[in-house]
């Protein structure tokens, strides 16, 4: 018990492990809607798109949340312009703006003097360094995640299975959609301390995947990655601590190969029905 109690007998441990819960939180609830309909690219495209934003609220000294959120609306916007105005499909846009906000973000850090050390924490994190103020940033995040999801449940829910049917039902698919995004975008700025805005894709995706493998009922599914994203959180500060590995990268890398352990031993039955309310 000592090896696994060792580990966070220190202050700075203690808030990375407050931290890395409440983001694994906020992360699976998130994930899940993520995975469910499909969204998994444009989850990684946004995840990249947010880096121009925080780095120059990084590099202009002003908000980090607020530098996030105006770099997601124009890479929204950006996917909805190329969409609309050429025959490409969705993905095409998606493209073109992964790697063009990305690009951008480094090119941003690069003009900085502290470019290495900045573009490290905003790509990789450092859950040693997350601070009191960044788990009240994380708790709001969290709360906000799971009030919005709560309420918009049967929203969120027919629109991940059939988008004509949720406009149909009167529950406004676009605006749902836009609020589905608005989620990711709180999550991923929230948890881009702990587990940095590169990392924190594992968390997105990793543990809701492993659940849609063991579980098929939505809030059912919730729970499960939420339990595996805590268990990954934990497993990953302790592993690290007496591997002296990367913190935030121990916990990204846990959930992914537990997926395909998952994956691996998964009895041998017909396929499982898709997830349901």
């Amino acid at each position: 018990m000592g090896w696994l109690t060792e580990p966070f007998l220190l202050e700075l441990q203690q808030r990375a492990l407050i931290g890395g819960v409440l983001a694994a939180i906020a992360l699976a609830v998130v994930g899940t809607w993520v995975v469910i309909r499909g969204m998994t690219f444009l989850g990684d495209a946004l995840v990249h798109g947010v880096i121009p934003g925080i780095a120059l609220a990084v590099i202009l000294d002003f908000n980090v949340l607020l530098g996030a959120v105006l770099a997601a609306a124009v890479m929204i916007g950006g996917i909805e312009l190329v969409h609309r105005q050429t025959r490409f499909s969705e993905d095409t846009g998606i493209g073109l703006l992964f790697v063009g906000m990305l690009g951008l973000g480094v090119i941003l850090i690069s003009s900085t003097d502290s470019y290495s050390s900045s573009l490290t924490g905003i790509l990789f994190g450092d859950v040693l360094g997350v601070s009191t103020s960044d788990l009240v940033v994380l708790a709001v995040v969290t709360v906000l995640v799971l009030g919005v999801s709560t309420l918009l449940y049967r929203h969120f829910l027919v629109l991940s299975f059939n988008e004509e049917k949720a406009g149909l039902l009167g529950l406004k698919p676009g605006l749902a959609h836009v609020a589905l995004l608005g989620l990711m975008t709180l999550s991923v700025v929230g948890s881009f301390q702990t587990v940095g805005t590169l990392l924190v894709f594992g968390l997105l995706v990793g543990p809701p995947a492993t659940a849609a493998l063991l579980v098929k009922r939505v809030p059912t599914m919730m729970l499960t990655a939420a339990l595996i994203g805590v268990a990954s959180v934990v497993t990953g500060l302790v592993v690290s601590y007496h591997a002296n590995t990367s913190g935030s990268a121990t916990m990204a890398v846990i959930p992914i190969v537990l997926f395909f352990v998952v994956l691996a031993f998964r009895s041998r039955r017909p396929s499982a029905a898709p997830a349901s309310a």
